[in-house]
């Protein structure tokens, strides 16, 4: 629930220089630096609104928004200025500009701090860096089944590419199945189709010198999935008595486990207890927003921000310190100190322009838009993942696209099918997985 905006401070700017960078909510949340006179991305429909920006939060026209940071050069040679949540794991306030001529105004709906500093960037990095978080351990290089095969990908799929990576000498550290592998979601432990065994193709990774690595949304729900028919209990409600909305995607309207509950906290953590006994270690948890939508919950004493960070703990604790934990969709701020390394832009996809022209949503545009400006959080906050590389000749601007993923220095991921690849693709693909954020 939102609370009143109180004012936080008004500031003298040169309208024609000045700049706002907006911290997005979360993973795909859209993220940048904007002049006064821009119009900042927003959600193009309601269900982007739910499952992309910050849920319930409507921005003003005309007004720049923050989750939990927002920061502005002036570009008056004054200092730039940075107004952050001072507990931001557990608060997350929305920070508000709004321009009155040559001044701007700043107000939030919670507790803030301001910082200054020379720039924007620097300023940001620094405020990270004073979160005194360890540094984080170098990244694998990765594998990903998702953007060739979506979620029609088979176990032979696997099998081929594995073999593919040995023909091209190509330094993959970790083969990741990404979604299609299980029957639905919430099901996670029972496969699909098109599947035989999850720990055989585990084996079969292992046996190559190489590490396996899956893919789950571990708080969403397909109504459709035994775990909604069988306990529905297990499921966060809204306050009508309904099932809390987490949006809609694969044809379904999502609902969300409530990981308050003993016997689903159970089961969530037998089902990475499961997959790490079976050879996974490296762990892709996509669409983690989910958990952090307000709703009613098994334990009623427990808020949203405090049963998302309790969840994805308990999926630490399940699999272990030593496994690698990647997070995506994921609300930024609330994330702090709990991943190895983070999404932290939109899907790439094959094409440069976002789908449903949602700065959200999947394109290469909004991905470079929203990573570039994420930057500061790499190294600092964790391991950046800019999403991953896509060298097949069918990629629209493959080169610019390479270039951005390399830039970043983060973590390194090939999503081809690999016996597609030309030269050029070959020699990118190797390029780009022997550097990356190691």
């Amino acid at each position: 629930m939102q609370h009143p905006f109180t004012p936080v401070a008004a500031v003298p700017v040169d309208p024609r220089r000045a700049r706002v960078h907006e911290e997005g909510w979360q993973s795909w949340s859209p993220s940048g630096a904007y002049a006064l006179d821009d119009a900042p991305y927003r959600p193009t429909d309601g269900n982007w609104a739910t499952v992309c920006y910050r849920p319930g939060v409507t921005v003003p026209e005309g007004a720049f928004q923050g989750e939990g940071l927002l920061a502005l050069d002036p570009g008056d040679g004054s200092p730039v200025r940075l107004w952050a949540a001072p507990d931001p794991v557990r608060e997350v306030p929305s920070i508000r500009l709004t321009r009155a001529g040559t001044v701007v105004e700043i107000s939030a709906d919670g507790p803030v701090k301001e910082y200054t500093g020379t720039d924007v960037r620097t300023l940001l990095a620094e405020w990270a860096a004073g979160l005194g978080l360890a540094a984080p351990r170098p990244a694998p290089t990765v594998w990903c089944s998702w953007y060739e095969y979506f979620t029609a990908v088979t176990e032979d799929d696997v099998h081929e590419n594995l073999r593919a990576m040995d023909t091209l000498d190509l330094p993959v550290d970790v083969v990741q199945i990404d979604d299609g592998y299980q029957r639905a979601l919430g099901d996670w432990l029972t496969l699909s189709g098109r599947f035989r065994s999850r720990s055989g193709i585990a084996d079969a990774i292992r046996a190559r010198g190489r590490r396996a690595g899956i893919w789950t949304a571990p708080f969403l729900v397909d109504p459709s999935s035994e775990l909604a028919a069988r306990h529905p209990g297990w499921l966060v409600r809204s306050a009508d008595g309904g099932f809390a909305h987490a949006g809609r995607n694969w044809g379904h309207d999502l609902r969300v486990l409530d990981t308050t509950h003993p016997d689903a906290a159970a089961y969530l953590t037998d089902v990475f207890r499961t997959m790490g006994a079976e050879g996974y270690d490296y762990f892709k948890v996509d669409f983690l927003y989910a958990g952090a939508l307000d709703g009613v919950r098994h334990d009623d004493t427990v808020d949203a921000l405090t049963a998302y960070r309790s969840g994805v703990e308990l999926i630490r604790a399940a699999i272990g310190e030593d496994a690698y934990l990647l997070g995506c969709g994921a609300p930024v701020l609330p994330s702090i100190g709990l991943f190895d390394a983070m999404r932290v832009s939109p899907d790439t996809a094959p094409h440069r322009r976002p789908e449903a022209d949602d700065y959200s949503q999947p394109g290469q545009d909004p991905a470079e838009f929203t990573g570039a400006a994420r930057q500061w959080q790499h190294g600092r906050l964790w391991t950046n993942d800019p999403d991953c590389l896509m060298a097949r000749p069918a990629v629209e601007t493959r080169e610019r696209w390479a270039a951005h993923v390399e830039a970043t220095g983060g973590l390194m991921a090939s999503s081809d099918r690999l016996l597609s690849l030309d030269p050029w693709g070959v020699d990118t693909t190797r390029r780009l997985l022997s550097g990356g954020g190691r």
